[in-house]
């Protein structure tokens, strides 16, 4: 049966398919398409020949074998060979062709996207905001001919994503899905803050500033520790910029999020005491370095600034150092203590005095006994007698 397989191979190769895959992909595809006509045989090969620009279905059928003593089940015997193409096969064959040639080009272009994206994942890119009447839930992302999804657990509350409008996101994920490569996106992602400043900060790129840890509340607030690689350089400075350019050119990429920069350290004291900023901390008393909890002593008119709306400054200072925070007003910790020091001293007090009448009468009883003993002695002569 005629089949051009030599244009096949050039439209192929143009695509980047070379002809063994294309060759492969035809003969299963002939072979299932033969399989469904009546009377088909079960054993049958596809034979292709390029330079003839044919295509041949050798069949076998099968032959009853005599059951023996050695072998009382043995298996059917095949026939020769012989051709068995349908004659009006060439149509079937044309189609078939043509659906193998479209699938592998889908293929192609998929493992090309994936290959592309797959490098991605974990960088900023950059895209178009796509709205898509069949998928309200999810925001489509048009990067170039590819179609990226910020799902709404990714999305910011209360951020508008605009029709046409451009977007930087957070690549989450690239895998491969029933309908082709899926990119999963995000504005959400604590990583995305990180990445957007290394693109401001050359400290970062360089290694001479690193980011240590990163808390956030996408749309509020987000809280990041840093720390110097280099003497002389001043990590928050690096961040911040000449006259904080750098932390607002990150700040217009995420919308009326604030941002905190604090010093990280090793020391969970000062740490925790540097994450509770805009606050000032005045002491950190740490309770357990096992259980990683920690008391904050704050003065009383800057309570309000350590606990944050809602709790959200000592949540997020909470999320930064991976320590519990209890957070306490520096009077009231002096009260508890003064209370804890006069009831620790009344409890001395009486202490002392139970030990001294104790001691009182223990020695009133001794010198009665002193007293008792002449008159004991006297009163046995006087019996004698």
């Amino acid at each position: 049966m005629e089949l051009d397989l030599a244009q096949l191979h050039r439209i192929a190769a143009e695509q980047g398919i070379d002809a063994e895959t294309l060759d492969e992909a035809l003969s299963q595809a002939l072979k299932l398409a033969y399989s469904k006509t009546p009377k088909a045989s079960k054993h049958a090969r596809v034979e292709l020949d390029e330079r003839a620009g044919t295509f041949t279905i050798w069949a076998q059928d099968e032959i009853p074998v005599e059951p023996t003593e050695e072998d009382p089940y043995p298996r059917p015997a095949l026939s020769e060979p012989y051709d068995d193409t349908p004659r009006d096969f060439g149509r079937v064959a044309a189609s078939t062709a043509a659906q193998v040639i479209s699938g592998l080009f889908r293929k192609a272009a998929d493992d090309k996207i994936f290959g592309a994206f797959s490098g991605q994942k974990g960088q900023i890119i950059n895209g178009i905001i796509q709205q898509n009447s069949r998928d309200p839930q999810n925001i489509h992302v048009a990067v170039g001919e590819v179609e990226a999804i910020l799902p709404r657990r990714e999305q910011v509350p209360g951020e508008v994503y605009r029709h046409g409008e451009r977007i930087r996101v957070y690549v989450v994920n690239v895998s491969r899905g029933l309908k082709g490569p899926e990119i999963i996106v995000s504005r959400s992602h604590p990583e995305l803050v990180r990445r957007l400043f290394e693109r401001e900060v050359p400290e970062l790129t360089s290694g001479a500033v690193s980011i240590m840890s990163i808390a956030r509340e996408a749309g509020a607030r987000t809280k990041i520790a840093v720390r110097a690689n280099t003497p002389g350089i001043n990590p928050k400075g690096s961040l911040i910029g000449p006259s904080g350019n750098r932390v607002r050119a990150v700040m217009e990429n995420l919308g009326e999020e604030k941002i905190d920069i604090v010093d990280w350290s090793n020391d969970p004291a000062k740490f925790v005491a540097a994450a509770l900023s805009p606050a000032h901390a005045v002491e950190v008393n740490v309770i357990s370095e096992k259980n990683q909890t920690a008391i904050a002593l704050i003065k009383e008119d800057q309570l309000s600034l350590a606990i944050g709306k809602e709790g959200q400054n000592a949540r997020l200072a909470a999320k930064l150092t991976g320590w519990k925070i209890g957070i306490e007003s520096v009077e009231a910790h002096a009260q508890k203590k003064a209370a804890a020091e006069a009831a620790a001293a009344q409890a001395a007090q009486a202490a002392q005095a139970a030990e001294a009448t104790e001691g009182g009468q223990n020695e009133q009883n001794g010198q009665a006994s002193v007293e008792a003993a002449p008159e004991a002695e006297a009163q046995a002569p006087a019996e004698e007698a």
